[in-house]
């Protein structure tokens, strides 16, 4: 695996210094609804400060506004919030102030091409680029790939850690190391399955996920699945239910959750974990009736004692409202790079920073 040279080696004194953070959060009424991926900044931006930067200059995106300014996916919330956590002023699209936050990436519509001139125009504010986005890392962008051949490049404390725990489940892991998926679509995730099944001493699959491996077993090794299964008689939070075999499912009923048969066997294989990684719900959690498999999973991962490894949207918030977060090793904040590093690829905006 490629392993870049590191923010910690980078000469700063002085200097005006591109961030590439991965600020895209939740807004809700103009506000941050949720500020974990802006926390997971802070130590990059304050070491920047230390090493005595003369700018700071943050630049993500946030959304999908298609290359066209949309207020909905301003940055501006999220400056205000960084000030917030920094204790200090933080300036909103000024390059020029001690620190800011630029405006979204994304309102310009070659970043998402790679466009050198985007990529220009974003290098002439600095003389020094960091990446720690870790989540847009598997992203060619102007902001992520194409800026770090303009400047001296080098990865943020977080882009670092991530590859580093992350990587350590490509190499020897205490065993047993259990693997679990979840969530909707195989054909995302397949390559990780294959990838980390022929290391994994158990893999164990729910979710929608779950349907389409009994059907037609993609991953090339013996899988644990659910025999039982919450339904439902709609998809709504307030639907009837009723815990049935997996596969005596009646007409016009549905799979929203693993049953409490399954919860109790995967639970059982997690126990006996020394290693675990986890990506993806068992259920539709977000409705509180079948919110208890992947409840079940994460307060399991969290009392294992394992070295565990979680990652990707929903199972982070999962962990978060089962108030188990503290007890996991490493929460990542990277989706879909997660996966693709996990897979065995190479990541372009990693790639992009020279190695130490």
């Amino acid at each position: 695996m490629h392993k870049p040279r590191s923010v910690r080696d980078a000469d700063v004194a002085g200097k005006r210094v591109l961030v590439r953070v991965d600020f895209n959060v939740p807004l809700e009424e103009g506000k941050v609804a949720d500020d974990t991926r802006i926390r997971a900044a802070l130590p990059t931006l304050r070491l920047l400060f230390e090493k005595g930067a003369s700018n700071v200059i943050c630049c993500s995106h946030l959304g999908r506004p298609k290359g066209v300014a949309d207020p909905k996916f301003s940055l501006k919330p999220v400056a205000a919030r960084l000030a917030e956590l920094l204790g200090r002023e933080v300036a909103f699209d000024d390059p020029s102030a001690p620190i800011c936050v630029l405006e979204n990436t994304r309102y310009v519509a070659g970043e998402t091409k790679n466009d050198p001139e985007y990529a220009k125009q974003l290098a002439s504010l600095a003389d020094v680029y960091v990446n720690d986005a870790f989540g847009s890392a598997h992203r060619a962008h102007s902001s992520t790939e194409g800026v770090a051949h303009l400047l001296p490049a080098y990865a943020g404390l977080l882009l670092e850690k991530e590859l580093d725990e992350l990587g350590k489940l490509l190499g020897e892991v205490d065993r047993p190391f259990v693997v679990i998926v979840g969530g909707l679509k195989v054909e995302d995730k397949i390559g990780v399955l294959r990838k980390l099944g022929e290391r994994a001493d158990e893999l164990l699959i729910g979710g929608k996920m779950a349907e389409q491996v009994h059907a037609d077993n993609p991953v090339g090794r013996d899988v644990e699945l659910p025999d039982d299964t919450v339904i439902a008689d709609d998809f709504s939070p307030d639907a009837n239910t009723r815990v049935v075999d997996y596969f005596d499912v009646p007409e016009g009923w549905q799979r929203l959750d693993i049953g409490p048969r399954t919860r109790e066997r995967f639970c059982s294989i997690i126990a006996k974990a020394k290693t675990i990684f986890w990506n993806g719900p068992m259920g539709v959690f977000e409705f509180p009736k079948f919110a208890e498999g992947t409840r079940a999973i994460a307060e399991a991962v969290a009392d294992s004692g394992a070295h565990s490894v979680v990652g990707g949207g929903d199972v982070v918030r999962a962990i978060e409202e089962a108030g188990v977060a503290d007890r996991i090793s490493w929460v990542s904040t990277g989706g879909g790079a997660s996966l693709e590093l996990l897979e065995g690829k190479e990541l372009p905006g990693v790639l992009a920073i020279p190695e130490a």
